[in-house]
Formats: C-alpha cells, structure tokens, sequence
C-alpha cells in the first residue's frame, strides 16, 4: 500500500538556516507525514522533483505550549526531513526563494 508523494512531503521550509543548507550542502528540509520512513521520503522526493537523493535525516519536532490571554494549548508535534540530493542535483522550484 503506497502512499501519494504529495501526502507524504507536506511543505517546504524556508528559514535561514535551510537556505544556508541548500546553498552549502544541497540539502532541502521539508515538513512530512510523521508516519513516514526514511525510505518512503526519499521514494516521494524523488518522483515529485525528478531527482536523485543520496540521504535523508528526519527528525520529529515537539510540540510547543502556546498561550492567548489565560487559555492555554499546544501545538502539534511534527516530522521534518533534511533531504541531501546527489552532486549536480537541484530542485529548481526551490532555487529563486
């Protein structure tokens, strides 16, 4: 049972510091499905943006406590993925940002 590409990569990030990873190490960070394993990211990366993947890192990312005036909540916990392309490999959607 296979998962659409587009149900496991979520959403680009865009920080600082992900720029920084793509312009030093061609990495692009993502926010994914936190069901998803490394391979089924790698697997996903690569038939959205054509390209060839070498590794990824994922991480999960806790979920904050957040307050408005006297109510009080969380946020959800999430999954990033740190996906490292093969050298000369660039997703070019993501090159102008």
């Amino acid at each position: 049972m296979s998962k659409d590409p587009r149900q496991i990569i979520k959403l680009h990030l865009t920080t600082e510091r992900t720029t920084r990873l793509r312009e030093e190490n061609n990495e692009y960070v993502f926010e994914v499905d936190k069901k998803a394993n490394k391979h089924e990211i790698k697997r996903a990366a690569e038939s959205l943006f054509k390209v060839k993947v070498e590794d990824v890192r994922t991480m999960v990312v806790a979920g904050k406590l957040r307050r408005m005036g006297r109510n009080e909540g969380k946020t959800s916990t999430w999954k990033k993925a740190v996906v490292r392309l093969k050298k000369g490999e660039v997703i070019s959607m993501f090159e102008n940002v």
